[in-house]
């Protein structure tokens, strides 16, 4: 196949993995992936930007494409939070292979770093409530998330070498 269209393919997928799952989680769990306090499951999908570059767009159209169609998006999410999402892959990807005792831990925090600061900023804005007990409250959903979640996803495609079938 050729590359392009891989790279296009694997990136439109992990978007509407990303959509897809976030609204269904909102859907099931009303607000818990959303506002400041979160535990939103689409981003252990972040991890699939350790396997490709593909997901950097992937995961950022994906958080565009959900902000876009929530209705109870706030104004700056569709910015904000699609930046957050781009940088945080991007980092992930750039620092993939910086492992601790064979798992990425640096890579798994960036998007809490990225998100903390900048949704963090804009929850703050809109809602209130004090810029670091909304960056800490954004920090502590992304490592949750991505420790629980991300890990056993990162770990699933690993130990059964999917991340080479699926990503090449």
């Amino acid at each position: 196949m050729d590359k392009k269209i891989r790279y296009l393919t694997q990136a439109a997928m992990i978007a509407a993995l990303y959509a897809v799952l976030t609204h269904l989680q909102n859907f099931l769990l009303p607000d818990s992936a959303t506002w400041a306090i979160q535990f939103r499951a689409s981003e252990a999908l972040c991890v699939l930007a350790f396997f490709t570059p593909a997901a950097i767009p992937g995961l950022a159209v994906g958080c565009l494409v959900f902000n876009l169609t929530y209705l109870g998006a706030l104004p700056l999410d569709f910015l904000v939070g699609s930046l957050a999402t781009l940088g945080a892959a991007w980092a992930m990807w750039r620092c993939r292979e910086m492992q601790w005792k064979g798992f990425p831990l640096l890579g798994m925090a960036m998007p809490a770093l990225w998100n903390a600061g900048l949704v963090g900023w804009e929850l703050t804005a809109y809602i209130g409530g004090g810029f670091w007990i909304n960056v800490l409250s954004v920090a502590l959903g992304e490592l949750g998330v991505l420790l629980t979640l991300g890990s056993a996803l990162y770990y699933g495609l690993k130990t059964r070498g999917l991340e080479k079938r699926i990503f090449g």
